[in-house]
């Protein structure tokens, strides 16, 4: 079975960590991230092989449903991915920066995944709702057309899910800016 990641977000912080201990007995799953977001929501983000997350996710779903939100599977993503959202990413120089953001993790998470899967791209940084009041953004570099064709599928995929704020490609970005981000 491939690797995966799922996401589970609760109306309520004391039923997601009630949601988040449950998913973790049900199947072998790690955690990414399990975090209190603005408004006082609280997400998880699990991370293993894709039957177990699967599993985990359907404890969540259906054991907390008064006060679930919502959830996703995302089977096989990106290797970059893991890195980006860890704030592991090594990326040695910034040549084109793209910049996407979205209303919500979720879709965040499919829109960088399809980004990285559509051109010769590196994920710098993926923040998810922490800090931006449940927003989320991605970083992402490389050659002028790989970015943009990296971004507008990203971009789509936002538009098509109702959650893309804003997008942006900067061809050269100044040594100064790139020094801030990397």
């Amino acid at each position: 079975m491939a690797k995966a990641i799922a996401v589970a977000e609760y109306k309520t912080v004391s039923t997601g960590v009630t949601a988040a201990d449950a998913m973790l007995k049900a199947a072998d799953v790690d955690i990414i991230e399990a975090a209190t977001v603005c408004p006082g929501k609280y997400i998880i983000i699990l991370t293993g092989e894709l039957s177990a997350v699967r599993a985990a996710l359907d404890v969540a779903a259906n054991n907390y449903g008064e006060q679930y939100i919502g959830g996703f599977v995302l089977g096989n993503p990106h290797e970059g991915l893991f890195h980006a959202i860890y704030g592991t990413a090594e990326v040695k120089s910034l040549q084109a920066l793209g910049i996407l953001e979205t209303y919500d993790v979720a879709t965040m998470l499919v829109a960088a995944d399809n980004a990285a899967k559509t051109a010769e791209v590196e994920l710098i940084e993926i923040r998810l709702a922490r800090g931006m009041c449940g927003k989320s953004y991605l970083m992402l570099t490389g050659e002028v057309a790989a970015v943009q064709a990296a971004i507008d599928r990203a971009r789509r995929t936002a538009e098509q899910q109702g959650m893309l704020l804003d997008s942006s490609v900067i061809a050269r970005p100044d040594a100064k800016l790139i020094g801030s981000i990397i």
